[in-house]
């Protein structure tokens, strides 16, 4: 099995330093945000995709918690849709592998889940999430949540 580039689903260009284009001061910084989806259904990856995509953020994805890992550290985005139900390596898992990596350490990681009870949300956070999303989504929600973690203050 080839690897997955990881700019395929997107069309993008590699960048050098993500996370260097987010200190860039302007008015369209938000079109300079990396944000990577990892969710195991490519329906709800895709649609989420083409949304934030009109919102003017890049876009890159992950079927799984291992393709997640890998693409984040070869993207460093600089936000993190993490699905949590996914087989394999789940999204807390590889939440918790994100956290280990110095690089990957201060990406904010947002849970998105069908499971909102108490629980779910507590271990998520216990691994580090940063914001906790159900499903099915409220893009406005979402959106308003991803731009507050990716405010510079």
């Amino acid at each position: 099995m080839t690897p997955k580039d990881p700019f395929a689903t997107s069309g993008l260009q590699p960048v050098e330093n993500s996370r260097e284009l987010a200190q860039e001061p302007t008015n369209q910084v938000e079109s300079k945000f990396l944000i990577l989806i990892a969710d195991d259904s490519p329906d709800s990856a895709a649609v989420v995709s083409l949304y934030l995509q009109q919102q003017g953020y890049r876009v890159v994805t992950a079927s799984n918690g291992e393709d997640a890992i890998k693409i984040a550290t070869q993207t460093l985005p600089n936000l993190i849709l993490m699905d949590i139900s996914m087989p394999g390596l789940d999204g807390l898992g590889a939440t918790r592998r994100i956290r280990e990596d110095e690089r990957l350490h201060d990406i904010p990681i947002v849970a998105v889940t069908a499971f909102g009870t108490e629980g779910f949300q507590r271990a998520a956070y216990d691994v580090g999430i940063s914001g906790y999303l159900t499903k099915p989504l409220d893009f406005d929600r979402m959106c308003h949540l991803i731009a507050r973690l990716l405010s510079p203050s």
